[in-house]
């Protein structure tokens, strides 16, 4: 390629960029919005995938089923019967991976996992069917595995005797709170009301 072939090619670089950086136009946001959304998808994503070993590699909490509205001995008063009927005491659970649960709208990184690899306690994504959306639950069994959200009164059917294949991976303790909003504000409407809000306020 000769030199001024190649000049071309920087200056029409140049000018996309400036227009893409500078512009304030609506075409230059509707493109900069476009590119954006290209590089997440097809670039930024997948290069996250092959490194944390796992198709999500990024979850946003969408409920309040792992919240916590108490400090931890108080959370423990009020669910300790549930948990003691299965033989997890106070001691054990106290040193479970993110004790003290989530909130809704909390971004997490996800790392792959397997079956084997799992412990009791661990907070797990995995697919179902029935909920159409991956979810975020704690591990409470491993034989079979079973799962339960810290703020439910109790399991809900399709987190008993869970599918391995389904297994997506395991929350970090890389956790963004709160920036999950961003996205989740505009779907709000769409849930039933009961779940709409943030967890303090239900």
């Amino acid at each position: 390629m000769d030199y001024y072939r190649k000049r071309k090619i920087v200056e029409v670089v140049k000018k996309f960029w400036d227009f893409l950086w500078n512009g304030t136009s609506f075409l230059s946001w509707i493109s900069f919005l476009i590119i954006i959304f290209v590089f997440i998808k097809f670039i930024f994503f997948p290069t996250l995938s092959f490194i944390f070993g796992t198709s999500l590699p990024i979850v946003i909490v969408e409920s309040c089923s792992m919240y916590h509205d108490y400090d931890f001995n108080d959370w423990w008063e009020k669910n300790k019967e549930w948990y003691g009927a299965i033989n997890i005491e106070k001691e054990e659970f106290d040193g479970f991976p993110l004790k003290n649960g989530f909130n809704k709208g909390d971004i997490f990184f996800i790392i792959g996992t397997s079956y084997e690899k799992i412990k009791l306690g661990d907070v797990i994504i995995f697919d179902n069917v029935q909920s159409k959306r991956p979810i975020i639950h704690r591990v409470v069994s491993l034989a079979p595995l079973e799962t339960k959200g810290d703020n439910n009164i109790a399991q809900i059917p399709f987190e008993i005797d869970i599918d391995h294949n389904s297994i997506l991976g395991k929350a970090t303790f890389v956790r963004i709170p709160f920036i999950g909003w961003i996205k989740l504000i505009f779907f709000e409407l769409l849930r039933p009301e009961s779940d709409r809000g943030f967890c303090w306020w239900n």
